[in-house]
């Protein structure tokens, strides 16, 4: 479980870098990933994450979740 509170609140913390929106879906819910209480209630269900990210630096941030997701052996897809 350490491992994945590490996970959480660098996923929230480099989010936070962007001002894109980055949105996780998973089921019919949507979590801001910049919100840490969110990713605790979503993190720990799912196998498979859906980031929806959209803004002026989309394209760094789609970058740098991947690869933060990736340092967490966490799957994730980009949309």
């Amino acid at each position: 479980m350490v491992e994945m509170n590490k996970a959480i609140v660098d996923i929230a913390q480099t989010a936070s870098e962007f001002s894109s929106s980055i949105v996780l879906q998973y089921d019919n819910k949507y979590i801001d990933v910049k919100s840490i209480l969110g990713l605790y209630t979503s993190l720990v269900e799912v196998d498979k994450y859906e980031l929806h990210i959209h803004g002026k630096d989309e394209d760094a941030a789609k970058a740098k979740m991947k690869e933060v997701f990736s340092k967490y052996g966490l799957t994730v897809v980009l949309i």
